[in-house]
């Protein structure tokens, strides 16, 4: 076990290195093209969103074909789940590039996909030259995960965690952690020395825990769930569209994206410039206590589902952020809490729901926000969002380790974007004798099972 320690300190390190200093120079590179960007006037979107699309659609297209996958997809889930941590590394740089033009461009996305990316990649090509066997590639790819989401987010802890909680819904392998956290605290020490900027909040005169406070946050958290469920829902609403479009008609697949970019330069006739991007400033105002519009969330959650379901590339996670600062803020005044408070429990609470990474989104609390008491605040409210969304996830190819429910089935090890849940037999069965029997008597029997010991949970 020493031995182990020992290699995986020198491993992580290295990955945490490398990773850092990969994500360093394309955070640099977004951050440089993004504020070039930044002062354009609103008509310029009519040429730059569409152009952006096409960008995308011939490099994600094209650009794949071109230098070729080795029969290999470039997916961290596939990576870990299915080809024993090998990935294609020649198209390394195709996502990053993509998501700098859509992101520079005015795309409505994040930038910690092309960050998970790349780490996920520069491991696997860490592993080759390791000659590591199947399970130590596994591990190492889910390092470079967890260093990637490590130096963009400036939350090594959470970030750690996070690539690892986010390969299977409700299991943790536990033998990844150490290395995962290693190669995230390296990274993000490595990219904070590289100049990268991190920014953290702290909420003034943060109320003493009281159960009531605490009640209303979980209310909170259970709205956020919901908030969480649209947005995944038009990101899968959209995609689909957009597919079936393209199959209906047979149009070249980089006309979509170019389309979705016409689509998104009309939406911003109507729908303030604030939700264009990366959308920082908006959740920081957010986040600072200034009232937010009731369907904020609803506007960014439109603009994203857009843009990545039309084949632009960009992440996933900080939208998330944006979205639950801005609902949370704007529902805290309904339960008379602040609405700083609010802001940080929603960020919190759908990033815990939509990528059911309920562990990793309260860690990323305690390291933006700090404060016990408020961690309290937000883990309540992150566990009642990750229950509210069911088993949706912006992750289609995330697996499905066990079911949320007791009166929900599924199997597990498939992706989540495959499977169907179904209500439990012992649910169905007690639904069908309350319709047969009316609900007053099926009370009363089902108050005297619980006294006696119910047989519903027990399997036919």
């Amino acid at each position: 076990m020493l031995a182990t320690v020992v290699q995986w300190l020198v491993l992580a390190s290295l990955v945490g290195l490398v990773v850092g200093v990969g994500v360093s120079v394309f955070l640099h590179a977004l951050f440089a093209s993004i504020d070039q960007a930044l002062a354009v006037p609103r008509w310029a979107y009519w040429l730059m969103l569409p152009a952006a699309g096409l960008a995308n659609g011939l490099l994600m297209v094209y650009g794949y074909q071109k230098l070729g996958t080795s029969g290999l997809k470039d997916s961290i889930f596939a990576a870990v789940h299915e080809q024993k941590g090998r990935m294609p590394w020649r198209t390394l740089a195709i996502k990053p590039v993509a998501a700098i033009i859509t992101l520079a461009c005015g795309g409505s996305a994040g930038k910690e996909g092309p960050c998970s990316h790349l780490g996920a990649s520069l491991a696997a090509v860490i592993g080759n030259v390791f000659r590591l066997n199947a399970e130590l590639r596994q591990r190492i790819v889910a390092c470079g995960v967890s260093a990637g989401f490590a130096s963009v987010f400036g939350t090594p802890i959470a970030g750690a965690i996070y690539g690892v909680e986010m390969l299977i819904i409700g299991r943790i392998r536990h033998d990844f952690l150490f290395p995962a956290l290693i190669a995230g605290m390296t990274s993000f020490q490595v990219s904070k020395a590289l100049g990268i900027p991190y920014e953290y909040y702290r909420i003034p005169a943060l109320p003493e825990f009281s159960e009531s406070i605490f009640l209303r946050t979980v209310l909170i958290g259970m709205l956020c769930g919901v908030v969480a469920r649209i947005f995944v829902d038009l990101i899968y609403a959209l995609r689909g569209a957009c597919q079936r479009l393209q199959v209906r008609f047979g149009l070249w697949k980089p006309l979509m994206p170019m389309l979705g970019g016409v689509v998104l330069a009309a939406l911003v006739t109507v729908i303030p410039t604030d939700y264009l991007g990366l959308s920082l400033p908006l959740m920081d105002r957010a986040l600072q206590g200034e009232a937010m519009p009731y369907l904020g969330f609803l506007w960014k959650s439109l603009l994203v589902a857009v843009t990545l379901g039309s084949g632009f590339y960009g992440g996933i996670v900080t939208p998330q952020f944006v979205i639950g600062a801005v609902a949370g803020n704007a529902f805290a005044h309904l339960f008379g809490i602040s609405p700083m408070l609010g802001a940080a429990v929603g960020l919190v609470s759908v990033v815990a729901a939509a990528s059911n990474t309920p562990l990793a989104a309260i860690l990323m609390g305690v390291e933006l926000f700090g404060g016990v008491v408020g961690t309290v605040y937000v883990s309540g409210a992150a566990i009642a969002a990750y229950l509210i969304i069911g088993h949706r996830s912006v992750y289609p190819d995330q697996r499905l380790g066990h079911a949320k429910s007791s009166w929900l089935r599924a199997r597990t090890e498939i992706p989540v974007g495959q499977e169907k849940t179904h209500l439990s037999y012992g649910l169905l069965k007690s639904w069908r004798q309350m319709r047969a029997q009316g609900w007053r008597a099926w009370l009363h029997g089902w108050g005297k099972a619980l006294r006696q010991g119910s047989p519903h949970d027990k399997q036919p």
